[in-house]
């Protein structure tokens, strides 16, 4: 333990020399797990194996490490921590038989944590589920910026806390400093978590939210404020108050808030600082040096793969005289190290404590439900039809119609919508469907449909019907014809990976040669561009003044990605079943599952003379005969994980051709 600067091997750390420190100083390590998603045991519920680069067991180890190199160290969670996972959500959760205290709150507890901020996901389950889980923590936890519903608009959760710090400092001498801390989150939460919270919570922007209540913390005596900040980084804004109080991702502009002196954030599952960031630099955005805005911050990936450490060296010009940041170290340490040096090993107090809940969520995970006799993968959904979304589609059709029987819409025809939530992007290399042929478990149930979203249907035009499928196709880049020989990028990593909805019993092609109609926000971008062609309904083309009642979720349909929310009239059901049961059921009813995709479907098509760069996971080299059909090129893994593979968007055209064929 030393009271000098920990981590000194930190090649990114502001040199001392530039900064000379007094020679009564304080460091203060900082440290924080964010999006970890009940992520607790290094294991694949889905897959049935033991995975060497996430779960908060390993992490702990990290987190014991860190804590013992520091004389002084306080840890914090910046939310998404109480669902995600087989075992949050299936083996403990709320329609399950489990009894126990809460896995996720009994390990924290057991770490120590200083306190946690609430993320999105935490509401999935709605309020009283939340409330009760809380109430098992032996740390506060923070929401500044959701209230209860009505006049009072009261606070859900305590909006900060002020700690009362005991601190050595670098001769040994103690000091009791006030920490402040400050947790925000999302303001959509009341759209993705419509169901649950309309009426009772509404929220505020978290940049305007810190200007009110850093200045209060700072009044009621904090000496340091530190942010927990469930929010990716996003774009700059000019000052504070310009800022977009409807802002998803906003720890670039809360950067800019008067007397912030850390910030940690998450959400985007994202690593800050990143010394190997392949992106542009960002103005403000300094991953050398770990700031935004020239403020210390860290963010600490996802599922417990990293832990975030923010070392702050606090200091006193006089006796009288608050305490500022004078310098700092920021790193977001791997569970797994990139140079391939043995994974942190789990901690055992912390795996003792999550044994009953793990095997519980084995037990669930292994029931069988249903049978396939072909692989059943996500690899290529970002090009073709995905075979992984027709039992989804077919569940929620079946589930729909059922509901609307002996209604006035029930003879309507019923259309289904649904992305593939596992197809990269934030969730890395691995998070991809991959389920091979033979039995079909619980656990591939959360594998087809992670989220415990609920169904819901809508009454859409025809041309609603092709506006939704515009949106879906903006995800993608245009691709400028002519160019054979050399792959241009297909997916905009603007757009969350499951902003790529399908919809069922339509065919239609997607002509990339045209930009995009939206932006990731779901604005007009290019009012001329229409991506969607030849659009059918059963072989005919789709009438835009026909009706359907199509099929979704809750998160989708309240606005969730780049598309509108519903309005109350258009809305013709709105269950409390979860989708990931109605898709269970539904292949227990039908017993083995037929993996091809819908005949016709979409294809991308245009410009037909030019090749795509697909990013995608390595798995999908265990799958030759698919990427000989797709006339696939494998250009090596980059330096993220991901398998580049140049694809000639003619091979994609082709195999829509032969799937038409009888």
């Amino acid at each position: 333990m030393s009271y000098d600067a920990p981590d000194p091997a930190w090649p990114y750390a502001p040199a001392t020399e530039k900064h000379p420190l007094p020679d009564r100083h304080i460091w203060l390590r900082v440290l924080e797990t964010t999006d970890v998603h009940a992520h607790l045991a290094p294991y694949d519920y889905h897959r049935d194996t033991e995975v060497p680069h996430y779960g908060l067991a390993r992490t702990a180890t990290l987190i014991a490490q860190a804590r013992s190199e520091a004389a002084n160290s306080l840890l914090f969670d910046n939310g998404d921590f109480l669902q995600g996972s087989a075992l949050s959500d299936i083996g403990t959760g709320p329609d399950s038989a489990w009894s126990g205290p809460h896995p996720v709150i009994a390990a924290m507890n057991r770490l120590g944590y200083d306190a946690a901020a609430l993320g999105n996901h935490e509401f999935n389950f709605g309020l009283d589920w939340l409330d009760r889980a809380l109430s098992q923590a032996t740390f506060p936890v923070l929401c500044a910026n959701a209230l209860r519903a009505g006049t009072a608009a009261t606070p859900l959760r305590p909006p900060s806390i002020i700690l009362p710090t005991v601190l050595r400092d670098s001769r040994g001498e103690q000091h009791k400093l006030h920490i402040g801390v400050l947790g925000l989150l999302p303001p959509q939460i009341t759209t993705w978590d419509h169901q649950h919270l309309a009426g009772r919570v509404t929220t505020r922007g978290i940049v305007e939210t810190a200007m009110t209540e850093v200045p209060r913390l700072r009044e009621a005596g904090a000496d340091i404020v530190i942010v927990l900040a469930h929010t990716g980084i996003g774009p700059a804004t000019p000052a504070p108050a310009s800022a977009d109080p409807a802002a998803e991702h906003a720890a670039l502009a809360l950067a800019k808030v008067l007397g912030i002196d850390a910030i940690l954030t998450g959400h985007s599952h994202q690593v800050f600082p990143d010394p190997w960031a392949a992106d542009p630099p960002m103005p403000d955005v300094d991953h050398d040096n770990g700031t935004l805005a020239g403020v210390p911050t860290v963010m600490a990936g996802f599922r417990g793969s990293h832990l975030g450490v923010l070392d702050l060296c606090l200091v006193q010009e006089d006796a009288t005289a608050g305490w500022s940041v004078q310098a700092f170290h920021c790193r977001a340490r791997p569970v797994a190290p990139p140079d391939g040096t043995a994974p942190a090993a789990a901690d055992p107090d912390v795996s003792a404590i999550l044994r009953p809940a793990h095997l519980a969520t084995l037990d669930v995970t292994s029931r069988p439900v249903s049978h396939t006799a072909q692989p059943i993968h996500s690899y290529f959904s970002r090009v073709r039809p995905c075979n992984a979304l027709r039992p989804v589609l077919e569940a929620k059709t079946a589930a729909l119609s059922a509901a609307l029987a002996g209604t006035r819409y029930a003879h309507l025809p019923v259309l289904a919508a649904t992305p593939c939530f596992k197809s990269g992007g934030h969730g890395g290399p691995t998070d991809f469907i991959d389920i091979p042929p033979g039995p079909l478990n619980q656990g591939h149930m959360a594998e087809l449909y992670p989220f415990p979203n609920t169904l819901v249907g809508l009454l859409l035009t025809g041309a609603q019907v092709a506006d939704w499928l515009e949106r879906a196709a903006s995800c993608f880049y245009q691709i400028l014809p002519g160019q054979r020989d050399t792959p241009q990028p297909l997916w905009n990593p603007a757009f969350a990976s499951h902003a790529l909805d399908t919809i069922s019993n339509l065919g239609y092609r997607i002509d990339l040669s045209q930009p995009p109609r939206y932006d990731p926000r779901g604005k007009l971008a290019n009012p001329g561009a229409r991506r969607i062609r030849d659009l059918v309904h059963d072989g005919a083309p789709l009438s835009r003044d026909a009706h359907f009642c199509v099929a979704t979720n809750n998160f989708r349909a309240f606005g969730g990605g780049p598309y509108p929310a519903a309005t109350p009239d258009i809305i013709v059901h709105q269950g409390s079943r979860t989708v990931r049961d109605h898709l269970t059921a539904h292949l227990r009813e039908n017993g083995s599952h037929s993996t091809l995709p819908d005949p016709g479907g979409w294809h991308i098509d245009d410009p037909r003379d030019a090749t795509l760069l697909l990013e995608t996971g390595p798995g999908v080299r265990n799958h030759p005969e698919d990427l000989a059909a797709l006339r696939a090129r494998d250009l090596g893994v980059d330096t993220t994980g991901f398998l580049q593979l140049a694809i000639p968007l003619a091979a994609l055209a082709d195999l829509a051709n032969l799937r038409r064929k009888p």
